[in-house]
């Protein structure tokens, strides 16, 4: 870990610029595409255009014959998170937060930048009904854990149905990720339902309990406030539509499940995680506004895969559900691009509304549509050049920004690699040495 950590601190990008990309194609998502310039100042886009003026000092990048995207967004991710990503100790931890656990030393979000990939949404696994608060981050490769934090991104919370939390009830069950657990309740599919209803029961009387403090207080009362619960604080956030919804699920029943929770207790769910069967309710998703952030062409890997179809983000599209592609896996996340293109195949989309399954739609299943997303004039810099179609098998990311700065640069990369890798068995050299010293010191009590 010391080796990667010096090593990634060797690759820590210098700070935002001036700078100008010249003679691209702009794809802009929101906004059309076209051939001609993005200006970055301070980190933000300034000015997007066919031609623009090369602003004094301003450092040029000659992006000619080549794309530029907005950041890839993956709504939903495991990586940067150090241990277990499972509380498995009881089915509803919701007062568990990802923000504690932040690994910024992790190498996957280097790949995940050679990958195009800007912002990820981090979560608990799947093991629980409601699995603990998720946080947003920036691959800000180099900065430490409170560098990756996406700056005012609303929070969320992690829920999950079907088989990992019910798997997890089961003594000889496993986790959704892998981490073996003792029994405990729900066992079952309808005690998963009643686990979520049960803990939105308590949070009802808790924000009951609060809301009448309050009023004794402003009145001028005494009053004694009730004890505070940090696992039912969340909760009442989700009531009072502070913290977003974001929820594991396969099966289309169990989704329209989820989606009655909601009615019957007033709260929204942001987003269905997975969502493989969720083309036979897109009418009900899309009437309540909720998104779905799906595979491309994932099934048949569990039960509740079986009656995935490659054609389900195109019909949820068409719709009118939100839709984004997601990983869930941090190899799948470096190729996001062409999942994405898949969709074109299975369902027809246009190219336009494939890229936008990997940009401006996890960006509005996330609320940060505002800031990141596409490429428009206010928003912050987070651009991916590409050396061909971004949509493309053969297409290789050449440079990524965040920010305005510039963290991949794969020319860098390569040329770099001979001297990383003699950095690298230096340290190597080094840790070797002081465990042989450490071996030959005496030890036990002396005379």
């Amino acid at each position: 870990m010391k080796i990667l950590m010096a090593l990634a601190l060797s690759l820590a990008p210098l700070g935002a610029q001036t700078l100008i990309i010249q003679n691209a194609t702009i794809m802009t998502v929101t906004k059309g595409t076209l051939k001609g310039s993005v200006l970055v100042k301070d980190g933000k886009i300034a000015e997007v255009g066919e031609k623009i003026l090369v602003p004094t000092g301003a450092a040029v990048i000659d992006a000619t014959g080549q794309y530029v995207i907005p950041g890839i967004i993956d709504s939903h991710s495991h990586i940067a998170l150090g241990g277990s990503v499972n509380e498995g100790s009881i089915s509803d931890p919701s007062m568990v937060d990802v923000r504690d656990v932040i690994d910024p030393e992790d190498i996957g979000i280097y790949r995940a930048l050679a990958g195009g990939v800007t912002t990820i949404h981090a979560l608990h696994g799947s093991a629980d009904s409601i699995g603990g608060q998720t946080i947003t981050l920036k691959m800000r490769w180099g900065k430490d854990a409170q560098g990756l934090i996406f700056e005012g991104a609303p929070p969320g919370l992690k829920f999950a149905l079907g088989e990992n939390p019910k798997r997890a009830g089961n003594p000889s069950g496993r986790t959704g990720m892998g981490t073996a657990v003792t029994a405990r309740y729900p066992a079952t599919r309808m005690g998963v339902e009643d686990a979520i209803r049960q803990s939105f029961t308590e949070a009802k009387a808790y924000q009951a309990e609060w809301a009448d403090y309050r009023a004794k207080a402003a009145r001028g009362e005494r009053a004694i406030p009730p004890r505070k619960d940090l696992r039912l604080e969340p909760l009442v956030e989700v009531l009072e539509g502070k913290r977003e919804v974001h929820c594991h699920g396969y099966v289309a029943e169990e989704l329209l499940m989820m989606l009655r929770v909601a009615d019957d207790f007033g709260f929204r769910v942001n987003v269905f995680v997975h969502g493989l069967e969720a083309y036979k309710i897109a009418k009900e998703i899309a009437e309540r506004g909720a998104g779905v952030s799906t595979f491309s062409d994932w099934w048949a890997y569990k039960m509740e895969a079986l009656d995935a179809i490659p054609y389900n983000a195109a019909i949820l599209q068409k719709k009118g559900v939100v839709v984004s592609i997601n990983s869930d896996d941090a190899e799948l996340m470096r190729h996001l691009n062409t999942e994405a293109a898949k969709i074109m195949k299975y369902g027809g989309v246009s190219e336009n509304d494939a890229l936008a399954m990997v940009t401006i739609n996890p960006a509005k299943q996330l609320q940060i549509d505002k800031r990141v997303g596409s490429i428009e004039a206010g928003k912050d810099a987070d651009l991916v050049v590409y050396d061909k179609d971004p949509l493309s098998n053969y297409a290789k990311v050449q440079k990524v920004l965040i920010d305005g700065t510039v963290y991949f640069d794969r020319d860098k990369e390569m040329s770099g690699r001979a001297a990383k890798q003699a950095e690298k068995q230096k340290l190597i050299e080094k840790e070797r040495q002081n465990q042989q010293q450490q071996r030959q010191r005496p030890t036990g009590r002396q005379g």
